[in-house]
């Protein structure tokens, strides 16, 4: 995508990390199609970090009475799994664009290795999470933290989780996030945790890197 900024982890060089800054929802999504439609056996993996002006998003599931009061922020229909959640400044989005047969992973081991990363980087900060099976994500005491949505097409994924680090969370007061009624949310600055995107993109990244390498 323009304005990229390309790098590469010495661990799994075979991984292309793109911190993408704050970029549109729709034009990253049909990017991240494009992406999977054309990659082929070749095709280097990627990871991308970024966050999202605001918005609300709707999965392939999602049903628009969760939608309670969108007021002035859009609300897209997309291809991910799940209901609905909302993207703003201040929570790190990251997509990890993957050939999963490549890396040995079905799609519950890929959303547990999203989930473990993020677990993993907040036990790192000395925040205990957790996650749960019958509703994917990671939550602190009940609240939920990072959300899950994928997409796998052409046995490749796509979408991914959302970590909610310093921002205005108001907005997730107008749905019903993920489907729950009254399920709180929180983020890593109330929790002691990082203020700023970019450190939490530079400090989960090798946590990333470590629960996506090939089994």
């Amino acid at each position: 995508m323009p304005g990229s900024i390309t790098a590469r982890s010495p661990a799994r060089a075979e991984v292309i990390v793109r911190r993408l800054g704050l970029v549109e929802y729709e034009p990253t999504w049909r990017a991240m199609q494009r992406f999977t439609d054309e990659r082929d056996a070749s095709t280097r993996d990627e990871i991308w970090l970024l966050e999202h002006p605001p918005v609300f998003t709707l999965g392939l599931a999602g049903k628009l009475e969760h939608v309670l009061a969108p007021g002035d922020i859009p609300v897209i229909q997309t291809d991910r799994g799940g209901q609905v959640t909302y993207h703003g400044p201040g929570q790190l989005v990251v997509y990890p664009l993957l050939d999963l047969k490549r890396r040995g992973l079905g799609v519950r081991e890929l959303v547990m290795a999203l989930e473990d990363a993020v677990i993993g980087y907040a036990a790192a900060l000395g925040i205990e999470a957790r996650s749960r099976r019958d509703a994917p994500g990671v939550y602190v005491d009940g609240r939920k933290l990072a959300s899950v949505g994928l997409r796998i097409r052409r046995g490749a994924s796509y979408h991914g989780i959302a970590l909610n680090v310093n921002m205005d969370l108001e907005p997730f007061g107008r749905i019903n996030p993920c489907g729950y009624a009254g399920l709180e949310i929180t983020q890593l600055a109330a929790l002691g945790g990082p203020r700023s995107v970019a450190d939490a993109a530079r400090e989960l990244e090798a946590h990333l890197l470590r629960t996506l390498q090939p089994s």
